[in-house]
């Protein structure tokens, strides 16, 4: 079996080494041609899988080590009887944790409390429904829109976007890319709504770069500087505005769901649905494979202020600032479009919250929830483990 496979994704030797010969490829650079004598294609978002890509050739699986598919003809595979998995929710902790870096480094600045702002979450998904979840463990009101949930579900406590951009201190985008009908998120911060936003709002994206009308977003920090932007995702990728990327507050390329853990969690999904579709044992398991954290504990005492003990842990795992003072090394030694795919190719290591774990005192009491709520694991002192 020949399997091709983007040269971004971890642990493919060691998943899928048993199965056959194993080629790397640039994800973006990837053509039919070299794909005629591959049996499995895994491939991230940045690689088009469709009959362009694939007619002609023997590939009888694709794998897509990310939650979303639109970058992925599935209609297309299921045509042509090519079996596909994606690896939905496996980097949702990243994305969010992401996200919470995002909001500390907000609050620091201005002096505020975390709960001191209503968060609108646009999109429910495996990201959106875990940043809620996390969010309102810290006491932060939510705000809720996912139109086609409400209409599947009947969620009459959801909101409608413009009723979201009113209200909300904090706008989070995460919903998939859909191009047309009824939930078209293509643009879906139009123009129009991007001049409807409120001095200081924030404005937080992390999902599909196309859901923002980015030249429309542009021309209003052009004029006006008075929204806080950072954006992780773009149109255009990986040649993205400049000029906009230099307006914005934090710009990174495309990696808030790009932790270590969510990246192995991705592959580890995608090896078991093509051991499933060839009838193959699974014999590797992600907790043989995964390696230990260089940072693994941290230890506070009971009366470290919460707000200043959660910004140390989140920052200890994942700083935001450093991906985007990163990215501006990058694009000023390759240009933006080389520097932007060059940082996701040398991305170094970064772990979840989750990997971190937090030692207490037992009395560490608004401590405690305060570590736990943000996805911390704990120990409390004079406990094993």
């Amino acid at each position: 079996m020949r399997i091709v496979a983007d040269e971004n994704i971890p642990l493919i030797e060691e998943f899928f080494g048993d199965h056959g010969e194993i080629v790397r490829l640039p994800g973006r650079q990837m053509c039919r041609e070299q794909l005629m004598q591959a049996d499995v294609l895994l491939v991230r978002s940045v690689t088009r899988v469709n009959a362009d890509l694939l007619a002609g050739t023997r590939v009888k699986f694709v794998g897509t080590a990310t939650i979303g598919v639109d970058h992925v003809d599935v209609d297309w595979l299921r045509e042509q009887g090519i079996g596909f998995a994606s690896a939905p929710g496996s980097n949702a902790e990243s994305v969010v944790d992401y996200v919470l870096s995002g909001l500390l480094l907000m609050s620091e600045q201005d002096g505020e409390t975390l709960n001191s702002r209503t968060v609108g979450i646009v999109g429910a998904g495996n990201v959106g429904s875990r940043l809620q979840a996390r969010l309102e463990a810290l006491d932060m009101p939510c705000l809720i829109c996912d139109p086609p949930r409400a209409e599947a579900e009947g969620r009459e406590d959801f909101v409608d976007l413009d009723t979201l951009i009113e209200r909300a201190d904090v706008i989070c985008l995460h919903t998939p890319l859909i191009q047309s009908g009824d939930h078209a998120t293509h643009h879906l911060l139009n123009a129009e709504r991007i001049d409807a936003l409120r001095p200081d709002q924030i404005l937080i994206s992390a999902g599909r770069g196309e859901c923002v009308d980015t030249s429309a977003l542009r021309r209003r920090l052009e004029t006006r500087r008075d929204l806080r932007v950072i954006l992780d995702v773009w149109e255009q990728e990986p040649d993205i505005d400049e000029a906009l990327c230099r307006l914005v507050d934090i710009a990174t390329p495309h990696v808030a769901g790009y932790s270590l853990d969510g990246k192995m969690l991705g592959t580890d999904m995608i090896h078991e649905a093509m051991s499933r579709h060839f009838g193959l044992p699974a014999r590797k398991r992600l907790g043989q494979l995964k390696p230990d954290s260089w940072l693994r504990r941290i230890t506070l005492t009971g009366w470290a202020p919460p707000l200043e003990a959660l910004t140390l842990c989140a920052r200890a795992c994942y700083d935001i600032r450093r991906d985007a003072l990163l990215l501006e090394r990058y694009r000023r030694h390759y240009g933006m479009a080389e520097g932007f795919d060059r940082m996701r190719k040398e991305y170094p290591p970064r772990r979840e919250f989750s990997t971190l774990r937090v030692s207490l005192k037992h009395n560490a009491g608004d401590l405690r929830d305060t570590i736990v709520s943000a996805g911390f694991s704990l120990r409390l002192a004079g406990k094993q483990g």
